[in-house]
């Protein structure tokens, strides 16, 4: 089995790059063309000539324009890369029988209520990125492929930048930090993402009729400010030395940002853990893993 993973040095797909090595031949690209390869998705003929090149079994596309706030300025480009490449990567994978499997985002709902957003949902983006990423689901379900899209939020993972990581930064310098409290959802690990999509992978090829659109993060739910008192909480418990005395509350009001954010990510997963024999660890378990490995660096 030939895999062609685009976007491999997110935080997605460098963790897909360890869950997808054991299930066959795996090439894996970033956005530089090596060897006649391009992983640009934002360059639509180049990732169709090396589509057509490499002919895969399957494509792992975890490759996105993920800037929320630049998308507002630069919703052109995002579309492109989030939409147009999907629509490429859908046709040139239905012309070879071959599979899909794409990430997507809970920004495609508007945020609204309290009830965790289920598959079957009204969808309803609230700013470009999550139009660009409907844009990409939709254009990939019409198709006709064979695919699997995975819904996620909130994602994280040891390497690289993370809201974990800025809160540990500030609260060595600062005495009080104020953090978004009115937004709810998941932390969910890269990890986490990239095991369960291997698993999902080998189970789709043994039943082919598993294949649609799933949503997946981890168990639980918090808002920011309760994921930012979990990693003080936990840093302050193991040693750190932090200045940060308080952790205020705040409004998404008080925080305004060029893109509107939803106020509710929940995600239902009771679609994805029914079908695939699946359990979601809580999210506490996930950060507490990253935070221990991002503390003894």
């Amino acid at each position: 089995m030939k895999i062609l993973l685009l976007g491999k040095n997110g935080q997605v797909g460098w963790e897909l790059q360890r869950s997808l090595a054991p299930l066959g031949e795996l090439i894996a690209l970033d956005r530089q063309t090596v060897d006649g390869l391009c992983g640009d998705l934002s360059d639509l003929d180049a990732l169709r000539a090396t589509i057509r090149q490499v002919k895969p079994d399957i494509i792992v596309n975890a490759a996105a324009y993920t800037a929320v706030d630049k998308a507002e300025s630069e919703s052109e480009l995002a579309y492109c890369v989030n939409g147009l490449a999907s629509l490429v990567m859908a046709e040139e994978i239905r012309s070879m029988g071959a599979w899909l499997i794409h990430y997507s985002t809970d920004y495609v709902f508007s945020g609204e209520g309290q009830a965790p957003w289920q598959e079957t949902d009204p969808v309803a983006p609230v700013n470009h990125y999550g139009a660009s990423k409907l844009a990409g689901e939709q254009a990939i379900a019409a198709s006709g492929c064979k695919y699997l899209i995975f819904r996620t939020s909130w994602v994280y993972s040891a390497r690289g930048n993370n809201f974990a990581k800025t809160m540990l930064r500030l609260g060595k310098d600062r005495e009080s930090l104020s953090v978004i409290a009115d937004q709810i959802g998941a932390p969910t690990g890269a990890d986490l993402i990239a095991d369960i999509s291997a698993l999902a992978i080998q189970k789709v090829m043994q039943y082919p009729e598993l294949a649609g659109l799933y949503q997946l993060t981890a168990s639980g739910e918090t808002s920011w400010h309760g994921y930012a008192s979990h990693v003080i909480g936990f840093a302050r418990a193991n040693g750190e030395q932090l200045a940060v005395r308080g952790i205020t509350p705040i409004e998404t009001t008080a925080y305004p940002t060029p893109a509107r954010r939803p106020l509710s990510s929940r995600l239902w997963t009771q679609k994805l853990r029914n079908n695939f024999s699946l359990h979601l660890p809580d999210w506490q378990s996930g950060v507490t893993r990253m935070l221990m490995e991002v503390l003894s660096k």
